[in-house]
């Protein structure tokens, strides 16, 4: 039988790349139409100010008759009050000779003799620097926060370690709670909790419990199933299931949990000096206020060091536990030595305080050396002969990029930039977090907060390019060379300690204070964690696929950019979104140094009492910011996927 036969034919397809050029086409277009029109330019007598102002007054007129500060607010911040005294008490107590000798002794407990003699030295350190009383008031503000951060975060971790429906329901709070630059936390609950250490307690609690609540369900997740299934064969509760098999086989990320808790607190009490919280913070904040490099050095310094034997205190301990955990194994000291070590620490930390009861409660000034002095000096040579360089940097990189990106985002329709914000959402991450972007916008303009919220997106966006570029680069030198990795280790691991007003220091002290002196540190701050997740990622792509691409004669360069690059495409987007919050955190706190937009009106909202409405409403959109730019990229990588699919097919 003989016929024609039909020739389907494919559709017409537009080449790769073509709808989005359109789009951006398109953008432009209507911003050349419409510049200038429709922008929501800054108000400070704007109606959402007074309103919240009006609250604030309304507080403060019935904090003394209201039943729910009455009976409830009023005891919760005289009982965390009284928490804070009885540590400071006890810490003021022991003296700085049993103060140092307790961490000595905890040291070599916990870790050895070599991190013992650190923690001697590190908390002789705050004395030697003219900080002892300041240190002592940080450390108890720090542990207060601390042990309430455990008492409430690890129920609530174990509880959603044990339920997937209380687990899925903390999820998004964890996640919104996570992203909220710091200062967001103030302005809300100076209104409840006044301001002071009660107040600065509050708020590092917050700040540190997510942390608390997400390690602690790991560690009761990562308990294997069929332990727990064989716990209850044999007739256990749940509680008892909990209490002899959970928890003791997840007491190492426990430890860790009480790790990541502790560095937390101690980042977010510095910044709590902002709201009288008291200790080093109160010497960062005067020193940036008056541009004093070494007045805020030797604090940022004290601070460091405080985080470092912290650090090292609460990974030892997790070491030890994980070496008790697998006794069995070989994996612990002998039982001898551990009662022997025991032993040695209690008699150094009994020693150490009776010393403190013996001699004089205050730290000898003669063993004091101050380093502010000569940070002053180094900082005035500096802008003597470094200062035609750096501002010419600052000028060409304001002039050439920053500035025209600004403008472009304030002189831009407001609904433009809904709608380009939406489109890239929904084209990187999908239709539910280009709903949940434009949202936040429509907020925002609502706060009355859109143009200095703009203002702040740029340098977010000028920052975030940086500190993407310069983290890929070295990231990808450290995972294809285990040399330079093993040198660039040591000083990630410091950066990533250290709080983050004190990344403030050296950019102030390079660029005097102003917009771009903000950036830098934002960049300095957000660079480590990058570097470490494109590290982790590129060198997770297989060897097998890269020995492949280099049997079939590609170069080293093709190697990387058409193998591991792409394959890595997970662990660069989700460095991409780590980047993204901490560069916003960093630009809000640069307000501090003259940076201006949504930071200068959050700390202008605590100094003057007539700002407070702006202030609240700048902290509420830096949090609506962020959770637009989170959920931008969170979900990029799996949007990725579906485009490449659909883009096979």
């Amino acid at each position: 039988m003989t016929g024609v036969q039909a020739v389907r034919r494919l559709p017409a397809r537009l080449p790769r790349g073509a709808a989005e050029a359109g789009a951006v086409v398109l953008l432009a277009l209507l911003y050349l139409a419409f510049q200038d029109k429709w922008v929501l330019a800054h108000d400070e007598e704007h109606g959402t100010f007074r309103f919240l102002t009006d609250v604030r007054d309304w507080v403060d007129d019935n904090r003394n008759s209201s039943p729910i500060f009455l009976y409830l607010v009023n005891y919760i911040r005289l009982g965390i009050g009284d928490l804070f005294d009885t540590l400071q008490s006890i810490l003021v107590f022991v003296s700085w000779p049993g103060l140092t000798a307790l961490a000595g002794a905890a040291g070599l407990v916990f870790a050895g003799w070599r991190t013992g003699l650190l923690a001697v030295a590190g908390v002789l350190s705050f004395g030697v620097l003219g900080l002892w009383d300041e240190s002592v008031d940080t450390l108890a503000l720090t542990l207060t926060a601390v042990l309430l951060s455990l008492a409430i975060g690890v129920p609530l971790g174990v509880l959603a370690g044990r339920s997937d429906r209380v687990r899925n329901l903390f999820a998004p709070v964890l996640d919104v709670m996570q992203i909220m630059p710091a200062f967001a936390y103030l302005a809300p609950l100076t209104l409840f909790f006044l301001i002071g250490p009660a107040a600065a307690t509050v708020v590092t609690m917050i700040y540190a419990v997510p942390a608390t609540i997400r390690i602690t369900t790991l560690a009761i997740r990562n308990v294997p199933g069929e332990t727990v299934e064989a716990s209850v064969a044999l007739g256990s509760t749940r509680w008892q299931t909990l209490r002899k098999v959970q928890l003791p086989m997840a007491r190492p990320t426990l430890a860790l949990a009480v790790n990541q808790t502790i560095m937390m607190a101690l980042s977010m009490v510095v910044i709590t000096a902002l709201i009288d919280g008291p200790g080093l913070g109160e010497n960062i904040i005067q020193g940036l206020e008056r541009i004093n490099v070494g007045m805020a050095l030797d604090a940022g310094l004290a601070v460091v060091v405080m985080a470092i034997v912290l650090d090292r205190l609460t990974m030892g301990a997790s070491r030890r536990a994980e070496a008790i955990q697998h006794a069995g194994q070989g994996g612990a000291p002998d039982p001898r030595v551990r009662r022997l070590l025991l032993a040695a620490g209690a008699a150094i930390a009994v020693i150490g305080v009776v010393l403190g009861r013996v001699l004089a409660a205050e730290f000898p000034a003669g063993l004091e050396f101050r380093l502010a002095p000569y940070a002053n000096d180094a900082v005035e040579w500096m802008e003597k002969n470094l200062y035609s360089m750096t501002d010419a940097i600052k000028n060409a990189a304001t002039e050439v990029l920053l500035n025209p990106l600004q403008e472009l985002l304030t002189t831009s329709p407001w609904w433009l930039i809904v709608a380009a914000v939406m489109a890239l959402a929904w084209r990187i991450s999908g239709t539910v977090p280009a709903l949940v972007a434009g949202g936040c916008l429509v907020a925002i303009a609502g706060l009355g907060q859109w143009e200095h919220s703009m203002q702040t997106l740029a340098s977010v966006l000028f920052a975030v390019a940086l500190t993407l570029v310069i983290g890929v680069v070295l990231g990808v030198a450290a995972a294809r060379s285990r040399t330079y990795a093993a040198v660039q280790r040591p000083v990630l691991d410091a950066a990533q300690t250290m709080p983050s007003f004190v990344y403030l220091l050296p950019a102030l002290a390079l660029f005097g204070a102003g917009r771009f002196t903000a950036i830098v540190a934002a960049v300095i701050y957000a660079v480590p964690p990058v570097i470490r997740l494109v590290e982790d990622g590129v060198r997770g792509v297989s060897p097998t696929v890269v020995e492949a691409a280099t049997a079939a004669g590609s170069t080293p360069r093709q190697v990387l950019w058409k193998v591991q690059l792409p394959m890595a495409r997970r662990a660069l987007l989700l460095a991409a979104n780590q980047g993204i919050v901490m560069v916003l955190a960093m630009v809000v706190v640069g307000g501090l140094v003259g940076a201006g937009a949504l930071g200068y009106d959050v700390v202008s909202g605590f100094s003057q009492q007539e700002d407070f409405g702006m202030g609240l409403a700048a902290g509420f959109a830096t949090v609506l910011l962020g959770v637009m730019l989170d959920r931008i990229t969170q979900g990029a990588g799996g949007r990725s996927e579906e485009f490449r699919a659909a883009h096979k097919a």
